[in-house]
């Protein structure tokens, strides 16, 4: 797979001049032009990059699907994602990039923090639809990020750093808008969602696909796992995990108070490989054994 190592390398594949700082860029998409070159067939970036995209057009390739863009969208891109572009139908049209290295957050706190912001690693259709007032938030957020790059002193990367982070929280805000305007279609998901749940624990799914994981319904539902979890979180505060948890608990009560099934049979039926797996959860959530839990049913 290509890659593009730098924040120069990327410039040059846009047709512009050399970067002012060697480890971020604010890039104007007017001002670009992107050369023909293989690598857009098949590549991966070694810095993140944070998009808005207005009046765009074409097709992203991003991990297995395509997608299509168009106007007033941002959207985020961590390190060594798999992407292509068909450059055959490619408009730039206007907005920004802002890429930084991961070097550039060194001994910043972004370091670490910067992956507890889940939508980095959402897909491009679940990308961020923006008000007129969002937008200008964060272009005004990019115009001090690109002034800054002009001089390099002591002082430039903390003054850099603290408006990415302030762009991150901005967007943390303006996705949990998000979910919510959404109501309709989101209440679709977490109806399907509730649904998918239910049928793989009351069928021989389990033991044939071993215990049900946050990427197994986050693939059937066509949804990037951290979308799922932060959607879910949003409107219920329980992420994808703790949702698949809660549902297998309920069916393990009912096993154990209705059938004569023993721990270890229960636990096989759910996708456990060891009964003592299923026994340790099953007290963590609700302070009992499973033993304990059906002898009060006796």
């Amino acid at each position: 797979m290509n890659a593009i190592t730098s924040v120069s390398a990327f410039h040059r594949l846009l047709s512009l001049p050399a970067p002012r700082h060697p480890l971020v860029s604010v890039i104007n998409l007017q001002e670009s032009i992107f050369l023909e070159d293989d690598i857009w067939k098949g590549f991966v970036n070694r810095f993140y990059c944070v998009a808005l995209k207005r009046e765009a057009k074409g097709k992203i390739k991003y991990g297995q699907q395509h997608y299509d863009y168009d106007k007033g969208v941002l959207s985020f891109t961590a390190p060594n994602q798999v992407q292509s572009l068909d450059l055959q139908n490619m408009e730039c049209g206007s907005g920004y990039l802002l890429i930084f290295h991961p070097d550039f957050l060194l001994k910043h706190h972004l370091a670490s923090s910067i992956h507890t912001y889940g939508f980095f690693d959402y897909a491009v259709n679940e990308a961020l639809h923006l008000s007129a007032e969002e937008e200008d938030n964060l272009l005004t957020i990019l115009a001090k990020i690109d002034a800054e790059c002009a001089h390099i002193d002591r002082h430039t990367q903390e003054i850099i750093l603290s408006q990415i982070d302030l762009l991150l929280q901005y967007a943390n805000r303006f996705y949990e808008r998000q979910f919510i305007t959404r109501k309709n279609n989101n209440h679709h998901l977490l109806t399907k969602f509730e649904q998918l749940l239910s049928h793989y624990f009351e069928t021989n799914l389990p033991e044939e696909a071993g215990l049900l994981t946050v990427q197994y319904v986050a693939e059937r539902m066509n949804l990037s796992p951290n979308y799922l979890s932060d959607m879910l979180r949003v409107h219920t505060g329980q992420n994808t995990q703790q949702h698949i948890h809660e549902k297998l608990i309920e069916k393990a009560k009912e096993r154990l108070a209705t059938t004569n099934l023993s721990v270890s049979e229960i636990a096989y039926s759910f996708g456990f490989e060891h009964a003592q797996s299923f026994s340790t959860l099953f007290k963590k959530k609700t302070n009992m054994s499973p033993l304990e839990f059906r002898q009060t049913f006796n």
